[in-house]
Order: structure tokens, then sequence, then C-alpha cells
């Protein structure tokens, strides 16, 4: 994978849409806020649909590797 997801978590609102559509992918943390634990548990566009474009706060971003 040549991008990685990433979530700026003082944006993140902790409603776990991305841990429920991508869940091979995302968890939440003992903050209680989404992580990407796994970026490679799901192909680039369904992180992207499921999860980048689902997000209701926009926090979840792509970082290039």
């Amino acid at each position: 994978m040549a991008k990685t997801p990433w979530v700026d978590k003082e944006e993140c609102i902790s409603c776990e849409l991305c841990v429920t559509n991508c869940p091979d992918v995302f968890r939440m943390d003992e903050d209680n806020k989404a992580e990407c634990f796994n970026p490679e548990g799901s192909s680039e566009d369904d992180i992207q649909a499921s999860a980048i474009d689902a997000c209701p706060v926009s926090c979840i971003h792509w970082k290039d590797e």
C-alpha cells in the first residue's frame, strides 16, 4: 500500500463509524478515539469509501508512506 489511513484524534468524535464499516482496519483506542491498526486490512478503495468519505467530521486522511 502506497498510502496509509491516519486519524486526527483531536477531531475524532468517537462515533465508531469507521470501526463499524472497516473493522479490519480501524479500532477504538484506550481514549475511545479511532485509530488505524491494520492499514492493509482492506483495499484503498474500500477504506476511502467506507471510512474516509463516510466520516462525519472528516478526521481520517491519507498519509503517504
